[in-house]
């Protein structure tokens, strides 16, 4: 099967599926299990690295997980984060790190914010860099909005959502991530824009869904209340290494057959 480009993300196509992987194995995983898209979100500081929030995320952990999760030849398109303070700071800054990311394996680049980037997304946009948008809860702004928390819920932020996604489209976005909004605002951003939009905990009513891997498999300690845990992955860990450990301490590890003399 051919690799997938932005081109294949239209409006009305489907139900586009999205995850993160952070590094070869997983990538290689989800690619073969049949997602649409791979992220590699800058919440891998709080799902691999133990932070407290996204915003330790440097722009060398996100070329380097970017570079392990391309190695693995994806077919799904692979979309990486621009990490906090990699492109608040003007157009030619943004554009420098996002060529990083992309000559690092990227197929895209995604940034958090609405019409106070979307002159920044435009100058990516221009200079062959496509961008993906990310609006609603952005969590690398957790300390002005309050926490991880619902956004959208006030007449004047539903205003701001809608605006926002509106401006993102305008600058050349080719979707948009709606993260942690009423449903009934995400259908009607949807409604209202004519590229692709991925819900992250904003209900059944966007173009696709995104999921942070360990919160589906059950590595991540308080996964939020939108996620749902396919498997428990953690579980399988405890009880391969604990028999490890019980064989280890026996004497039955290593048996004759994994060793020469």
């Amino acid at each position: 099967m051919p690799r997938k480009s932005v081109l294949d993300f239209a409006k009305g196509r489907g139900a586009y599926v999205w995850i993160t992987a952070y590094d070869y194995p997983t990538a290689k995983a989800v690619d073969e299990a049949g997602v649409d898209g791979i992220l590699v979100g800058d919440s891998l500081g709080m799902v691999l690295l133990g932070l407290p929030n996204t915003l330790g995320v440097t722009m060398e952990d996100m070329v380097r997980h970017t570079e392990a999760v391309a190695r693995a030849r994806p077919r799904a398109l692979v979309v990486a984060d621009m990490p906090f303070m990699s492109y608040e700071t003007g157009p030619e800054d943004a554009l420098r790190n996002a060529a990083r990311l992309v000559k690092a394996g990227a197929d895209a680049v995604k940034l958090e914010g609405g019409t106070e980037y979307a002159p920044i997304v435009e100058r990516l946009v221009k200079a062959g860099i496509p961008v993906m948008g990310h609006i609603g809860l952005t969590p690398q702004r957790f300390l002005t909005i309050g926490g991880f928390k619902m956004v959208g819920k006030t007449e004047e932020q539903r205003r701001k959502i809608l605006e926002d996604a509106k401006a993102l489209r305008d600058a050349g976005v080719f979707s948009i991530v709606l993260e942690f909004v009423p449903a009934s605002l995400a259908r009607e951003v949807t409604q209202a824009v004519d590229v692709p939009t991925i819900c992250i905990g904003s209900g059944p009513h966007c173009d696709g869904q995104i999921l942070v891997l360990h919160d589906v498999v059950g590595l991540t300690e308080r996964p939020p209340s939108f996620a749902k845990k396919y498997a428990d992955v953690a579980a399988a860990i405890r009880e391969a290494v604990s028999k490890y450990a019980e064989e280890v301490r026996k004497g039955l590890f290593p048996a004759r057959e994994h060793y020469r003399e």
